[in-house]
């Protein structure tokens, strides 16, 4: 086996919970994203962009569309015959089989996989958050300082701060404490998830960490702080520029909403950094003679007889004469019927809308079914759904996966309202 600088482990595996429907039947790096990527295609590009070669994807939860997606990597130009990317997924090993129990676990069980290129340095991404960064600076930052560990950070708002990890450092960027959460946080860096390290010296914390029954096997709460009091020298990495952690509805609608203002705060057409994906093989989208569209990303094959305004539609969404979109995410392949409104909502693929539905309307009531997911008046749509006739559908609304029109308990569901497969109402 070639060996390498860096590996990249990437960890894909997570259920991503916090985005309700949207997950259920795929892991959070497999949700699309931007009209045309799936949201693991950032950190992918990034490696590439970076000169790094050799990726290895940690996957879990509900893997077969995030496996289907990445392939054999070559839309990142990763089908390589040494380094590459290859997906790892738990297994059987000594005749017992094994989740992965937490981060630093589900790297610890592939130590194999990363010492057979031999690197001097692996780099630990995340698989579920939006930003382009180039990977390459941080490793110089890393070896001018003789790092055994480096943490890539970001300017938060105090007032959020207590929502992230935050690194207390000095005033030459060297991290002197680590606080998650912190109710009074003596910082505004925050953890980005961006980690490099010295392979020998993670190497033997993962196998000490990976004994301890009492630990929950996390980069965050055990590896890092036992690096830190044991004196080691960390370093926090300055990132600036665009970079959401899209893990709830809310801020996966931001997100998506970012890319279509006027100057975007995250550019997805420069071509110094592209982001790579399989391209779905689409004629060109068409807008009908009464078709409208404004400030909107929408991507090939889409049909737009309506109006599309301020929205996000990946490919092959088909809106009808008389229906308005705005303020929305169309996933894939998915059908707006005629004279039908749709405000703040998120569908996703192969959902079925019907004629002279309103969406998206009405008192913002948090979701009663699960108001911790569904509470900032984005109504969401689960795959393959269908949506009957003249409905009429409130704030903050979970519609399952695979609903069918007949399955509709009436006609007029209620901010805040949940409808399930067969027919079941909350």
């Amino acid at each position: 086996m070639e060996k390498k600088e860096i590996v990249a482990m990437l960890l894909a595996g997570g259920q991503g919970s916090r985005l309700g429907v949207l997950t259920k039947r795929i892991a959070k790096p497999a949700v699309l994203y931007g009209g045309k990527y799936r949201i693991i295609d950032f950190s992918l590009s990034n490696c590439v962009n970076s000169g790094i070669d050799t990726v290895g994807v940690l996957t879990q939860y509900q893997p077969l569309k995030l496996n289907s997606h990445i392939g054999i990597g070559k839309p990142w130009d990763l089908d390589r015959m040494s380094g590459g990317v290859t997906i790892l997924s738990p297994y059987v090993k000594e005749e017992v089989g094994e989740w992965y129990k937490g981060t630093a676990n589900a790297v610890c069980q592939n130590i194999n996989y990363i010492d057979s290129y031999s690197p001097k340095y692996v780099i630990i991404l995340s698989g579920d958050h939006i930003y382009k960064m180039d990977y390459s600076k941080m490793l110089d930052f890393h070896k001018r300082n003789n790092a055994e560990a480096t943490i890539s950070v970001i300017e938060v708002p105090i007032e959020e701060a207590n929502r992230y990890g935050i690194m207390n450092t000095h005033e030459n960027g060297r991290i002197y404490e680590f606080e998650e959460k912190p109710k009074n946080p003596k910082s505004t860096l925050a953890s980005m998830g961006v980690y490099i390290f010295t392979w020998e010296v993670l190497k033997d914390y993962l196998i000490r960490d990976d004994s301890n029954p009492e630990s929950d096997h996390d980069f965050g709460k055990n590896v890092i702080p036992h690096m830190l009091k044991d004196g080691r020298s960390m370093w926090a990495f300055r990132f600036s520029g665009y970079w959401r952690d899209v893990g709830t509805v809310q801020a996966f609608w931001e997100s998506n909403m970012d890319l279509i203002k006027r100057v975007p705060e995250f550019n997805l057409f420069d071509p110094s950094w592209r982001i790579y994906t399989p391209n779905p093989v689409k004629p060109a989208h068409y807008i009908g003679p009464k078709g409208s569209i404004k400030t909107s990303i929408v991507a090939e094959g889409c049909l737009i007889y309506g109006s599309v305004r301020n929205s996000v539609l990946f490919p092959g969404v088909t809106v009808e004469e008389g229906a308005v979109v705005e303020d929305s995410i169309i996933m894939s392949n998915s059908r707006i019927g005629s004279n039908t409104f749709i405000c703040q909502s998120i569908l996703s693929e192969k959902v079925v809308v019907g004629k002279g539905v309103k969406m998206g309307i009405g008192e913002n009531q948090v979701n009663e079914f699960k108001p911790n997911l569904y509470n900032s008046g984005i109504t969401v749509v689960g795959e393959g759904a269908e949506v009957p006739d003249h409905t009429q559908i409130g704030k903050n609304v979970m519609i399952d996966i695979g609903v069918a029109a007949e399955e509709f308990c009436t006609l007029e569901i209620d901010s805040g309202s949940s409808i399930f497969k067969g027919g079941v109402c909350e």
